[in-house]
């Protein structure tokens, strides 16, 4: 695809994750479906939820067009398509009736295995038995669908890493345009473009929330997307890009975790959490976040020989810094309001 012809792709997911954004806030303030602020909430005024009515729909026909466009055939990759439809819909429900964690991480499990013969190749590169391969996918894939619904939890947050992630993504499609990665780099550069649309509505001070309609099958996408560039050998891409989200998931369940505490429940304990707690405001720290990421896709992409495992230390080293700054940046009041 020319210039021209990305540019456009680009220009329509933007323009159309915008418009549609638009329409759901109104039928979500018509509907009085509303974020009630409480003792855990990082909003003070209730907001609409449930932008991910915009997001997930374009999200859907992004990656059909693609594998239609790619000539995708395998019943597979579509059956993981329909499964990530179908989270949308239970997380729906979810959003509007508060389903039980037992029935929530039942379908995800479900729709995680079913999605799994959408890989094309094992994810670990053959050092472990295929079952084992399978095994381990389900469970780290189902974490980052959890992760990624347990980090969306201040304006502007989940919008950012979303759209650096399909950045990062579509420039290692540049980078190596060999086949099986060009169709992931045009499922990268329509989810940037859809999150920088949404994120029009998303940003410091929010119109609307993503929601877990938007934010469990975001998680569900990405997921794929990223596990599908570690079959392929790209796995340092893979790890690096997400890093922040998943270690500061990981962390902080852990720590909930050794305290006996419920791990599912909504809490204020995540370090960007903890940032706007002590008065940064969450674009401030949206922004660092998104600053940050633009450093992992350095450090993925950078023209230096250096072994894999370096770049991987030097990611962690990059979000250690962020994680640092965030706990210990100097405030002047609280600035949240």
């Amino acid at each position: 695809m020319t210039f021209t012809g990305l540019a456009t792709f680009s220009s329509i997911f933007l323009i159309g994750a915008m418009l549609l954004t638009w329409a759901v806030l109104i039928y979500l303030r018509r509907k009085a479906i509303l974020d009630m602020p409480n003792h855990r909430s990082s909003h003070a005024v209730p907001t609409p939820r449930g932008g991910g009515l915009a997001v997930t729909p374009l999200l859907i026909v992004l990656v059909a067009v693609v594998f239609i466009y790619t000539g995708v055939r395998d019943v597979g990759h579509w059956l993981m398509l329909a499964a990530g439809a179908g989270l949308g819909i239970l997380s729906w429900l979810d959003d509007r009736h508060d389903l039980s964690a037992a029935i929530r991480f039942a379908c995800q499990f479900v729709a995680v295995i079913m999605a799994v013969f959408a890989l094309d190749q094992p994810v670990l590169g053959g050092i472990v038995p295929i079952w084992l391969d399978h095994v381990l996918v389900v469970l780290a894939w189902v974490w980052f669908i959890n992760l990624f619904n347990f980090m969306d939890g201040i304006d502007g947050i989940s919008g950012v890493e979303a759209g650096s992630i399909g950045l990062g993504v579509f420039i290692l499609a540049l980078f190596i345009p060999l086949p099986h990665f060009i169709g992931l780099g045009y499922i990268g550069l329509g989810v940037m473009s859809i999150m920088v649309g949404f994120l029009i509505w998303n940003w410091h001070p929010a119109r609307l929330f993503l929601g877990d309609v938007g934010s469990i099958p975001l998680g569900f996408i990405l997921g794929w997307v990223l596990l599908e560039l570690a079959s392929q050998g790209a796995w340092v891409v893979a790890l690096i890009l997400p890093s922040y989200y998943v270690f500061d998931a990981t962390i902080t369940l852990i720590k909930r975790a050794l305290r006996r505490e419920k791990v599912w429940q909504a809490h204020r304990e995540h370090f960007y959490q903890l940032a706007t707690q002590r008065g940064l405001k969450h674009s401030t720290v949206s922004a660092m976040i998104a600053i940050t990421n633009l450093v992992l896709i350095a450090v993925c992409f950078v023209e230096v020989d250096v072994p894999n495992w370096i770049r991987v230390v030097a990611a962690l080293m990059v979000v250690l810094g962020l994680v640092g700054m965030m706990l210990r940046m100097p405030v002047k009041g609280n600035r949240n309001a």
